[in-house]
């Protein structure tokens, strides 16, 4: 590595060189040079290169070269290289930092040779994704990036637990091979901790409350990196786990049910992204050599794909201020380029032949049905016809056909259109020509996806799941777009809180009416007029509790000196030390 430097470097470095850019030519040059740089100094890296620093009584391995890292180093590259195309017209310095700073982290989480440097990582990977949601300046987006915080610093904290206790029984930071272990917790909590990050059931709900909220341009990035960071851990530290093939369908299969009666097209992609997310899931858990090669490629493809889709969609809110499906249609008329890409994306998805998704997606399913895992193969292959109802036809349709909104908006600029292009062509070429993509897989692939058997299946079922979209739509059973708010497990966080909220602070009421009595009314009083007449107070309560009505022998005890109580406590204190100096 004596000619380059760690992948992450560069990003993080170029970040922080933003703000003095004040020529808006030499800045959108710096947005597209930095990606390059990067990128030729990663070609330069080689498997099995390394570069480590020491640590206290560790050794920090910064950068670790292997096949997998490197397929997810190129693939992070072309991303940001598309992103930071698509946001040139964006002014806001800090969203373009924000975005060095996430993929820079990103870099770092998959090319960390030790779980110390890729936990450093994983939390810049949180500040980073964060600052992107909040560059949106809404009310809807500061709240939505706290809530991602939220989930991803305990996510965070559940992995550094897991981590600490790994490291203490193995002592070895190395990332390496885990698999969950019986009766080994720090096993379970870095599965947990990654499976935050990752948008398992029940702990997905942060894609679709923050990425929706982000700007039109930060959510190709978000789309791209935390999830498929999550992916690669998980492919490095847990291939072969059983109980990942489970989670991977149970998010293929529930995510796509919310996506079809969701109305925001961008929540539609947010739940799209999981359920293609379940898919890689399901691969990483069956754990084969086809397997693993079909969740990383498939990982590669949906980053394209559904930037594509988020691009597009992005394209018709930049120009029209909308995104749900009740408030457009029709927009082919003037936005046809983008429109094009949109179905580009959309078939890439869905699996069509010469479309990207059917070289990746089919090695999954492939390897399902070689292991014998027949309700596994069911479930997949009912969640492959779901996607092509919900980004594969409702996005492309409700965007830009279906009803005629009115909205004449003009095309979408020159730099969102080359990036949906530079997306687009991929998605086209590694459908078409898969050998490249195949060529850069941990394993040596031997799948051949374009045989009769395979291209004839799978044009049939994506006709037939078409043909019942268009009579589910035609009969009225299909269901209505509606201007509403789908809730699954942000549940808990939109309308439960409000719950714990009022019965936490009505407790806290409580308490604090009860303190307040107790420690600012009563007290300071007691103790002032106590202070006064010790003895006489002390008399007198023991008089009331014993005989109310003795109120002459109180009147006595009054004329005690003030100073005979000072006396007897300084004596009991003399005693006291006499003791100890005795006892000693």
């Amino acid at each position: 590595m004596s000619n380059s430097v760690p992948p992450f470097a560069i990003f993080l470095a170029g970040a922080f060189v933003v703000p003095f850019l004040r020529n808006r030519i030499l800045k959108s040059a710096w947005l597209l040079l930095l990606p390059v740089l990067s990128f030729v100094n990663l070609v330069h890296l080689s498997p099995g290169a390394s570069f480590s620093v020491p640590f206290l009584d560790y050794e920090l391995v910064l950068c670790q070269v292997d096949r997998l890292s490197l397929v997810f180093g190129y693939v992070f590259h072309l991303a940001a290289l598309i992103g930071f195309i698509y946001a040139l017209h964006v002014k806001d310095d800090l969203q373009h930092m924000a975005a060095f700073f996430y993929g820079g982290s990103a870099l770092g989480v998959i090319f960390a040779g030790d779980f110390l440097t890729l936990f450093v990582f994983w939390e810049l990977l949180t500040l980073g994704s964060v600052f992107l949601i909040w560059t949106n300046r809404t009310r809807a987006a500061l709240g939505a990036g706290f809530r991602y915080a939220l989930y991803h610093i305990i996510g965070g904290l559940v992995l550094l637990a897991g981590i600490l206790l790994h490291v203490k029984q193995t002592g070895s930071t190395a990332v390496a091979f885990i698999g969950l272990q019986e009766g080994n917790l720090a096993s379970w909590l870095i599965f947990i901790g990654v499976g935050i990050n990752c948008a398992w059931p029940i702990l997905h709900p942060w894609v679709t409350d923050a990425y929706p909220e982000s700007t039109i341009t930060g959510i190709i990035f978000l789309s791209a990196l935390t999830t498929k960071s999550a992916v690669y851990v998980l492919a490095r530290a847990y291939p072969g786990t059983p109980l990942l093939i489970w989670i991977g369908a149970a998010m293929a299969c529930f995510a796509m049910v919310y996506a079809v009666i969701e109305n925001d097209l961008r929540r539609v992609l947010s739940y799209s992204l999981i359920n293609q997310v379940g898919f890689m899931v399901c691969g990483i858990g069956i754990g084969t050599e086809l397997a693993i090669n079909g969740a990383i490629s498939h990982a590669v493809n949906d980053i394209l794909f559904k930037a594509l889709l988020f691009m597009s969609i992005g394209a018709v809110m930049y120009r029209t201020g909308k995104s749900k499906c009740t408030e457009l249609g029709g927009l082919y008329r003037t936005m046809p380029a983008t429109c094009i890409f949109c179905i580009i994306g959309a078939a890439s998805i869905s699996g069509f032949p010469l479309f990207s998704a059917f070289v990746s997606k089919s090695m999954i399913i492939s390897a399902a049905a070689h292991g014998g895992m027949i309700l596994l193969w069911f479930l997949l292959m009912f969640a492959s016809t779901g996607v092509l109802e919900h980004a594969g036809i409702k996005v492309p349709f409700f965007a830009f056909f279906s009803h005629d909104s009115g909205l004449r908006p003009r095309e979408a600029p020159w730099n969102m259109l080359t990036a949906m292009g530079i997306a687009a062509f991929f998605c086209i070429f590694n459908g078409a020509f898969p050998g490249p993509l195949y060529s850069l897989m941990p394993f040596p692939v031997d799948y051949q996806p374009y045989t009769a058997a395979h291209v004839m299946g799978q044009t049939l079922l994506l006709l037939f799941a078409s043909l019942a979209f268009v009579l589910l739509l035609m009969s009225g059973l299909y269901p209505a777009e509606m201007r509403a708010v789908n809730l699954d497990a942000d549940w808990f966080f939109r309308k439960g809180s409000r719950l714990v909220l009022t019965v936490v602070t009505g407790i806290a009421a409580f308490v604090a009416r009860i303190g307040e009595a107790l420690f600012i009314r009563f007290l300071p009083s007691f103790l002032s007029n106590f202070s006064r007449r010790p003895v006489s107070r002390m008399a007198e309560a023991v008089g009331r509790a014993g005989n109310p009505g003795n109120q002459d022998r109180l009147d006595q005890l009054n004329v005690i000196p003030s100073g005979v109580p000072v006396i007897l406590a300084v004596a009991f204190l003399y005693v006291l030390a006499f003791y100890f100096i005795v006892k000693g």
